[in-house]
Order: C-alpha cells, then structure tokens, then sequence
C-alpha cells in the first residue's frame, strides 16, 4: 500500500518538527512551496538551507517541486480572500473556492504526479510540505486528494501537538 503524510510548517519548532516526522519513519520530503523561505525568527528553521541542511543530517532526502507550487498570482488570490473573511495567513482554516478551482485547473490537471508515486520509498514514507498549519488551508491537501483519487495513496496529516 502506498503511505505519504502531509504537514506545515507552522505550530512546530524546528526540533519538533524533524521528531514529528522520525516518528511517521520520513525518509523522503518533497517540498511544494513556491517561495521556501518563512517569516518569522521563530520559523527561520524552515528556510530552505536551513531545512535541508537539518534533514540531511535526520537522514531525510529533501526535493523541490516548484510545479506544483502555486502561482504568485493564485497566493495573492487566496490572500485577498483572505483579507475579505477577516483572517490572517497562519490562521486561515480553508481556502478560498476560486483559488481551489484555479490552482486544480491551472496546476493539479497539468502535473504528472507519477514520476512522484514512483519515487516514493520503499520503506517509511514521504511526506508533502508547505507551511499551513492544517492541511484544509493549504494547496497540498489537493495535490494529496489528487493522489489518493488517481494513485491510490493513504495520506495521513501531521499536524502539531
């Protein structure tokens, strides 16, 4: 059976992070986010070197993704949505119909999201990471939707404690 996990950025530290993800046996993180920088002292951990260079030394292979990442043009969508329900980014619970519609017509129904499948480990698991906090706020609940629907995957989120 095919296993991946999803999980944010936000609500871990950076040592809570990488236990969250040996503890779901991680071998492989493919990261999804356009820009792969955070703001925020508190979340300097989740910039790219910084990242990369914490999950090579957790033993955990690190790739990139910027195709599935949304547009800079589809985030300012969601964020305008946003501003209009009242909600900050790191407190978002869903995201916006419109940005949904685009980001699976404009990205999701483009990627071949097969070479993905057949890179997943053959032991532990893979998981997707962007920065949301819940996975219902942030695009890689799609691209998870996408490849239980089309590969059969079981997704689990990780969420922090």
């Amino acid at each position: 059976m095919l296993r991946m996990v999803t999980v944010g950025v936000y609500g871990f530290d950076g040592e809570s992070f990488l236990q969250r993800l040996r503890y779901a046996d991680v071998r492989l993180l493919l990261d999804v986010r356009q820009r792969r920088g955070v703001r925020g002292p508190e979340y300097a951990w989740a910039n790219s070197r910084q990242l990369q260079a914490a999950l090579a030394q957790a033993r955990i292979a690190y790739e990139h993704h910027p195709e599935l990442a949304p547009t800079t043009e589809l985030r300012q969508l969601q964020y305008a949505e946003d501003d209009h329900q009242g909600v900050g980014k790191r407190s978002r619970r869903e995201l916006a119909a419109e940005y949904t519609r685009r980001y699976t017509t404009e990205i999701l129904d483009r990627a071949d999201l097969t070479p993905i499948v057949s890179s997943l480990p053959s032991s532990g698991t893979a998981a997707l990471l962007c920065v949301e906090r819940t996975p219902e706020a942030c695009h890689r609940s799609l691209i998870a939707q996408r490849l239980t629907e089309q590969h059969h995957v079981t997704i689990e989120h990780l969420n922090p404690s």
